[in-house]
């Protein structure tokens, strides 16, 4: 399995990026990385897409959810089928924004193992049509260690994260609609998403504090690229 992995995802993503350094004026390993990952992410585009348009779609239906939940509020089998007919025919798969990140997950342990071993590694190991420059010099844009945490980048990236998902966030019902509904409070989906709003920023500090910043970086830039086609998506 391990093997696999390289073969597939490892290696291409160490070369690639060796030959973005290669021919990138100045060996810039920073500029390579943001390379790479605008790359990454113009493949992966359709799934990020299909998985935009799911939420969008889930936070649209919120409203009819909810009264199926008041009126099938003591009967949980009747609730559990009437929310399936009720997705199946808004044709909407509500697991289906979560496929990108089971996608992903694989992408960014490689991307790690590249930065975390490949950068340090005396010796690459890359394809024969690719020029071995021996080592990278991890220092990019003339000062930041690529190789190393950095705090700035950690909080700069958990900003960027807590905008980014506060774009999915669920707003509040209008008041109209809880007081016909007897709701005091958001339904459970709208507090969850508010609770993740915090949380995953402060989860992406917490971790980024201990990841190397060319790691940071990557992760950076792809939520940079998120918002955008968020944006395009939503409008």
């Amino acid at each position: 399995m391990v093997k696999l992995f390289n073969i597939i995802l490892y290696q291409p993503l160490l070369n690639l990026l060796v030959w973005l350094y290669n021919i990138l004026p100045g060996h810039d390993l920073g500029l390579a990385i943001i390379i790479l990952t605008i790359i990454i992410r113009l493949i992966l585009w359709p799934l990020s897409q299909q998985s935009i348009k799911a939420q969008k779609a889930l936070q649209e239906l919120q409203p009819k959810l909810k009264n199926l939940q008041e009126k099938y509020k003591n009967d949980k089998q009747k609730l559990a089928l009437a929310t399936m007919e009720l997705y199946r025919e808004n044709k909407i798969n509500p697991f289906a924004s979560l496929i990108p990140i089971f996608i992903q997950l694989p992408i960014l342990v490689a991307v790690y193992r590249v930065f975390w071993k490949g950068l340090k590694a005396t010796e690459l190991t890359l394809y024969p049509f690719i020029h071995n420059p021996g080592t990278l010099n991890p220092i990019s844009f003339g000062f930041f260690d690529l190789a190393k945490p950095n705090l700035f980048l950690a909080i700069l990236t958990g900003v960027i994260q807590y905008w980014q998902t506060k774009m999915l966030v669920k707003k509040r019902p209008p008041q109209e609609f809880i007081k016909k509904n007897g709701a005091k409070d958001e339904d459970m989906m709208a507090i969850m998403n508010r609770q993740m709003s915090f949380m995953m920023p402060l989860f992406t500090i917490i971790i980024g504090i201990t990841l190397p910043s060319g790691l940071m970086i990557y992760w950076l830039i792809g939520l940079l690229l998120t918002i955008l086609q968020q944006k395009i998506s939503f409008r």
